[in-house]
């Protein structure tokens, strides 16, 4: 035994650190690593908290030199990512974030450090975090307490999987602790006054980051410190007076980190010049401008609310709850040991129990400003309305109750704190009917029959919402599967409007370059104009990315598809669309619609018992008018023109991209085609629009079925010519936009047609094709 301890001794007296901070240290590293473990197991395609895809587009922004996207020669709106503000000066429109590029930075130099890998920037800063906490932890009691603190943290499901995601909250919490630890070492060594001020200014600026950062978050965190300073210098003003050296030293304490801190200040309002114009005016605050503190009514882009103090006190409720049987390791459990910790700081301050060692600050003191920033977060948070907007969009219910991430740090001391306490005391206890040896003997065995209650409530706690994360990201990972299928090189991607005309809101996992010069650029879905100018932008090949299904943030995957587009040009376009006939459906009619007018189209009754019926609907799209040539007329609505056609058409190019039999068909009509009739058509506006063909089978009872297509087109003052002939032209976007529905004919992209599936009417079938043709057509009214 005594060579055993020999050794040990050997051992200690070797390394250049404590054997505790050697281990605290290996936890930290570890905490890191198992951070980025979740982030790339749990969030493989991000959470559904969309913000990420805007911290990591301004980090690569940063990485590039840039504070702004400039959109050309793409129309802003269709590549305008989520919560970037849409800037017209005088220099051209602009694109810039809601959001300060504090974290941006911290993750682009992560991704710098990490050879190219984002995720290396969370595990830094979750390391970092787990360290602060293990130095807090020992300036306020003892290492060993310290490295039980990082297995508190490391074990919180809100700590890991927010660390996990790249939001703000984690890096200004990591932020905020080095405010913490200089400010205790601020308060240290008098006798090395260069020391104190580097530390005191190390405190100005680590926190004037972070109010950089979250303005909010960092003034919270920081008010029990800021209380301290006021109190620490007034006392020494008040009870030894200017000239005494220690007042001295606590007066210039203070002003050394407010001058820090204010040139952080003078940066962000210098930022705020650039891209709002205005210091005083945040970026956020330019978004959104009802989007911030206090009481009364609220407003994010579409959503608003009136929040009230009742609303506030009931969230805050709610959170609290939450929080103390969520999102702390072990849940209860942990909640219970923090209590027990925080109870013990508290009963020896009243005491006046406390001791110092080398420290100006007893700590008793230290404890004190830590456990205070718990009231402080709670209290100022509740006086902000996102905690309850996260909890209506249920963010929180996923992730934690981020807003109050900060508290985590105290928590996860005082619960160390009252877990280390409370076995002391017990083998104090116990010393008393036994020797201490045997106590600890005695402890050893409590520790072992209690560690699997702490288990496995710490494991149900910790591995609920991670598989509430993990079902969302199969999900995800279903939606983007043709994404992933596919490599893109010198692509766009025209993506669904989900939300609204936002880039990455909600698939943030599609994201383009900043530069908009990557192998691929996504542009968000939108009116026939847009799209327009979205293909005429570049030489890049247009693709549409779509589902078919309700979008439920994730909870239920979607059927996607990923199809490339062309552009189909010529005097005329001819579509021919051949649809299914469902079984028990026996009436059909045809509908062909403009901005203008509309005409509906008699069908000729089918074999309604038979399910491989189908109906062909040839349609012609010119710059006279859109009509079907194969059906009579029934009705017409809205401007419509009558076309004498006498035509010759000669196809202006083949259709590689249809099937086989499709290509055939069109090898087969090669041949100059004539017609002669005269057609009711309906006007197509100037420009670009939109034209929509519907076919309708009703049945029994009101059961209906309906085929949607819808054709984005333009009429152009370019010329198609074949010999010397010169006419306008039409070009459309193909393939259409396809959509088959029930008891409705405003089917939605819900019921976007990707293929059949089992839930599909027998006989529902759909296949298109479009060639465009040079033609000479005379037409008169």
């Amino acid at each position: 035994m005594r060579s055993g301890d020999t050794l040990l001794t050997r051992v200690r007296a070797r390394l250049p650190i404590s054997i505790r901070t050697l281990l605290a240290g290996i936890l930290a590293v570890g905490t890191g690593l198992l951070v980025a473990l979740v982030a790339i197991d749990v969030f493989p395609y991000h959470s559904i908290n969309d913000d990420e895809a805007v911290y990591l587009t301004q980090a690569a922004l940063l990485l590039d030199g840039a504070f702004f996207i400039d959109p050309a020669p793409y129309p802003p709106e269709a590549v305008r990512p989520w919560f970037f503000i849409l800037d017209d000066s005088a220099v051209g429109t602009q694109l810039y974030s809601k959001y300060t590029p504090v974290v941006p930075a911290l993750f682009a130099v992560g991704y710098r450090l990490g050879f190219g890998t984002w995720t290396v920037g969370l595990a830094l800063i979750a390391t970092g975090t787990a360290g602060g906490v293990y130095l807090l932890a020992a300036r306020a009691f003892d290492r060993t307490i310290g490295v039980c603190a990082i297995v508190v943290l490391a074990g919180s499901p809100m700590f890991l999987l927010t660390s996990a995601t790249f939001l703000s909250y984690a890096p200004t919490t990591f932020l905020n602790v080095i405010f913490a630890l200089a400010y205790l070492h601020s308060f240290r060594a008098h006798d090395q006054r260069l020391l104190t001020w580097g530390w005191a200014i190390a405190t100005g600026f680590a926190t004037g980051i972070a109010f950089f950062a979250r303005p909010y978050t960092a003034l919270l965190f920081a008010l029990p410190f800021i209380i301290h300073t006021l109190v620490t210098v007034g006392h020494q003003l008040r009870d030894f007076g200017w000239s005494h050296q220690q007042t001295r030293v606590a007066v210039t304490r203070a002003f050394l980190t407010a001058i820090a801190g204010c040139v952080i200040v003078a940066v962000a309002l210098w930022y705020n010049a650039i891209v709002t114009g205005d210091p005083l005016t945040f970026p956020y605050a330019a978004f959104a401008p009802a989007d911030g503190l206090g009481f009364g009514p609220h407003e994010l882009l579409s959503y608003e609310a009136t929040y009230t103090p009742e609303i506030a006190l009931r969230t805050t409720i709610i959170i609290l709850q939450s929080l103390a049987t969520e999102w702390i390791a072990a849940g209860i459990i942990g909640t219970g040991f923090s209590v027990l910790g925080g109870s013990v700081v508290i009963y020896d301050i009243i005491i006046g129990s406390s001791d110092s060692d080398d420290s100006s600050l007893p700590s008793s003191t230290i404890s004190l400003l830590l456990i205070s920033i718990i009231p402080t977060v709670v209290i100022g948070e509740a006086y902000f309305w996102g905690t309850y907007n996260g909890l209506q969009n249920g963010l929180i219910d996923l992730l934690g109750p981020f807003y109050h991430f900060d508290i985590l740090i105290p928590i996860a001391i005082f619960a160390a704190a009252g877990l280390v306490t409370l076995f002391r005391r017990l083998i104090t206890v116990l010393t008393i009917f036994t020797t201490r040896q045997r106590a600890r003997i005695v402890i050893g065995i409590i520790l072992i029959m209690t560690a699997p209650i702490i288990g496995v409530t710490g494991e149900s706690v910790l591995m609920d919402p991670i598989e509430a994360n993990s079902e969302r990201s199969e999900s995800l990972a279903a939606t983007y599967e043709p994404i992933k299928e596919h490599s893109f090189n010198n692509a766009v991607v025209f993506t669904p409007d989900t939300y609204g005309d936002w880039q990455a809101h909600p698939f943030q996992y599609l994201r383009s370059d900043p530069t908009l010069d990557g192998p691929v650029v996504y542009a968000t879905d939108g009116p026939p104009r847009r799209d327009m100018a979205v293909i005429d932008a570049t030489n890049r090949t247009p693709y549409r990315f779509t589902y078919r299904g309700d979008w439920t943030g994730a909870v239920e995957p979607v059927t996607p598809a990923l199809q490339q587009l062309s552009v189909r040009r010529g005097a005329v376009i001819q579509i021919q669309t051949t649809v299914g006939q469902p079984q028990n459906l026996q009436s059909a009619s045809v509908r062909i619609e403009t901005d203008d007018g509309y005409a509906r189209y008699q069908v000729t009754p089918v074999n309604h018992t038979r399910s491989d019926q189908t109906v062909l609907v040839r349609w012609l799209i010119t710059p006279d008018g859109v009509w079907v040539r194969n059906l009579p007329t029934a009705s017409t609505g809205g401007e419509t023109v009558q076309l004498d056609t006498i035509s010759t058409f000669a196809p202006s190019g083949s259709d590689l991209s249809r099937s086989k039999n499709e290509y055939k068909a069109s090898r087969d009509n090669r041949a100059n085609i004539t017609t002669n009739t005269t057609q009711t058509a309906v006007t197509l506006p100037s420009g670009p629009s939109e034209v929509d063909l519907m076919i309708t089978f009703v049945g029994a009872g009101g059961a209906s079925i309906t085929y949607r297509q819808h054709v984005s087109v333009e009429t152009t003052n370019t010329t198609a010519s074949i010999k010397d002939n010169r006419k306008p032209s039409v070009r459309a976007i193909w393939p259409a936009k396809t959509q088959v529905c029930r008891l409705t004919t405003d089917c939605g992209r819900e019921r976007t047609w990707i293929g059949p599936t089992s839930e599909t009417l027998n006989g529902v079938s759909i296949n298109a094709s479009a060639t465009g043709y040079h033609a000479n057509i005379s037409s008169v009214d």
